[in-house]
């Protein structure tokens, strides 16, 4: 084989130069991917050292030496910095293959169509030498992408923690530019409960808002690029993780994610207790909110207001607090608090005037309900946070009324 390519090296050499440009000019008009990282000239040129490394292989392959994969890397590595895609190198590669094989059989049958048969036994040894060649430009583009991947994967968490940080607070829209993010829109941040087994985020919907996760030691957190879906639409994404999430209110610029972040964990706070919501909007969590940021004052709202019955003994007081509990999420209703505790209302009834009696609060009295639904929040958290546990299941929502509270 070796002694054939010699014999037609000079007219091979000019074949394959021609054969470069048709393969130069087919890429070009056949997938446009290759038009922007390359021009027609460094593509002819990169064709044409591909065959002639190919036939150098065939030669060193019949002597049965190891290829030089060494240009079939760097081409990888190129390839994959540029943003060509796999599937286009490797299209090319193999047009290259057929088109040099064409050439070979083209070049020695116009030396000497006799010499044809002895060309058929290199066919293997070239296809080897073809594989070779391609398997080393697609791992070394592989391994270049990947390490890209993790270089602009640590660039977006970067640019993430600076906006819900709030460390660039003046340079806050040329970073969400970086993000793909508009400099004024609709936006929403929502952190997960830490302790939580690690989640695999839903996959991104082309009909819902776009959704940028952030995964830290601290737990995870999303930013929302809501657009024009209402930011209800966040729990509904997050219904199938079916793990304990807070949801700040909707900002209008990048510079305000820091602190719809904070407002993002205070509304986490809220989520533990029976009734709480497993995503708690901020927005629909604010008597609690306020308790859970305000932790000097919700300490002097437990003595001041659930003192009496704190102090009694630790059963009495767990039936008396969840006895209101389960009244005030049933918006004041006896009968449904009943069917809830699985007792007669009247012995709901005869605890919440034991109740009453204890605070020196009255439950007909709107001002004084105030102050025992946050009294009964701040114990409720509290008690979450003493206890380090997750929260339990949320009840049942309580059946809408028609009517007053019975």
């Amino acid at each position: 084989m070796e002694r054939i390519i010699e014999e037609i090296r000079e007219d091979l050499n000019r074949r394959l130069a021609v054969a470069a440009d048709r393969l130069a000019e087919r890429t070009l008009a056949e997938d446009p991917a290759y038009a922007a990282p390359l021009g027609r000239a460094e593509l002819r040129e990169r064709a044409h050292r591909h065959l002639r490394q190919s036939v150098e292989g065939l030669v060193r392959g019949s002597r049965g030496l190891p290829v030089d994969l060494t240009e079939a890397r760097s081409v990888g590595v190129l390839r994959a910095e540029q943003g060509l895609p796999l599937a286009s190198l490797l299209r090319s590669h193999r047009q290259g293959g057929r088109l040099l094989w064409q050439t070979l059989t083209e070049a020695v049958g116009a030396h000497d169509r006799a010499a044809l048969p002895r060309l058929l036994p290199a066919a293997s040894t070239l296809w080897d030498v073809l594989d070779q060649l391609t398997d080393a430009t697609a791992e070394a583009y592989r391994q270049t992408e990947a390490a890209r991947g993790g270089r602009d994967r640590e660039r977006r968490s970067a640019l993430l923690d600076a906006l819900l940080d709030g460390g660039v607070p003046d340079e806050a829209a040329a970073v969400a530019a970086q993000l793909g993010l508009p400099g004024q829109g609709r936006f929403a941040v929502l952190v997960l409960g830490p302790g939580a087994d690690p989640v695999a985020p839903p996959p991104a919907s082309v009909a819902g808002p776009r959704v940028l996760w952030r995964i830290r030691a601290d737990g995870e957190s999303a930013l929302v690029e809501l657009g024009h879906h209402p930011l209800e639409s966040v729990r509904e994404l997050l219904a199938p993780l079916g793990v304990r999430a807070g949801v700040s209110p909707v900002v209008g610029a990048p510079a305000d994610l820091a602190r719809a972040r904070r407002l993002a964990v205070l509304a986490l706070r809220t989520t533990t207790g029976p009734g709480s919501p497993r995503t708690a909007l901020l927005d629909e969590r604010l008597p609690a909110a306020l308790v859970a940021g305000q932790g000097e004052l919700a300490g002097r709202l437990r003595q001041v207001v659930l003192g009496p019955v704190l102090a009694l003994a630790p059963e009495d007081g767990r039936v008396l607090l969840n006895t209101l509990g389960t009244w005030l999420a049933c918006q004041g209703s006896t009968t449904y608090a009943a069917q809830r505790l699985y007792c007669h209302r009247n012995t709901v009834s005869n605890r919440l005037r034991r109740l009453e009696q204890l605070t020196g609060r009255s439950l007909t009295d709107p001002a004084h309900v105030v102050e025992l639904a946050l009294a009964h929040a701040a114990v409720v958290q509290r008690a979450a946070a003493e206890q380090g546990v997750s929260a339990p299941k949320s009840l049942p929502r309580a059946p809408r009324r028609s009517g007053p509270a019975g």
